[in-house]
């Protein structure tokens, strides 16, 4: 969907906000046993930790890897739902184990049951990771980006057509 890296990285930056802060609300509800209203802001201060981690590993490495991975699946003659289901899929395959690490890492305090804690972290992220980006971040964020680039190039092209 971007066409630039500008574009991917405003991209990026409203995925990985919104897949992260649906996550961290997830993990808390786990941690205390329901959901709350209170989670809402609860999550803000994880926020501030886990999404520039997860810009920056999605950014600069699996983005990359997911493209490569999606392609031995998919070809780009394929149907565009099928490579974007693809490349979604990827995505979530890499980063759930990794953003599952560092969470645990940071907010679990496993000491040596550092791989047990993380391996129980990564099962219970990653259905949910997976159906909150196939069905609800993955559209609504290719939309909205959609929507505003759109409204961006087209104000752009009656500004040009003016002059």
């Amino acid at each position: 969907m971007p066409k630039n890296l500008f574009q991917n990285v405003i991209f990026t930056l409203m995925m990985s906000f919104l897949m992260v802060y649906v996550m961290i609300c997830y993990n808390i509800c786990l941690n205390v046993g329901g959901m709350s209203n209170e989670v809402f802001l609860m999550a803000f201060g994880e926020l501030k930790i886990m999404w520039p981690v997860a810009f920056v590993l999605e950014f600069a490495f699996v983005d990359k890897l997911a493209h490569m991975l999606a392609f031995r699946i998919v070809t780009p003659q394929d149907r565009p739902i099928f490579i974007t289901l693809a490349i979604s899929s990827m995505i979530v395959c890499l980063m759930c184990p990794v953003m599952s690490f560092i969470a645990t890492c940071l907010f679990m305090h496993p000491g040596n049951q550092i791989i047990a804690l993380w391996l129980q972290k990564t099962v219970q992220n990653f259905p949910m990771a997976l159906c909150w980006q196939i069905f609800f971040a993955g559209p609504g964020v290719r939309n909205v980006f959609g929507f505003v680039v759109g409204f961006i190039l087209d104000r752009k092209s009656i500004i040009d057509y003016h002059l």
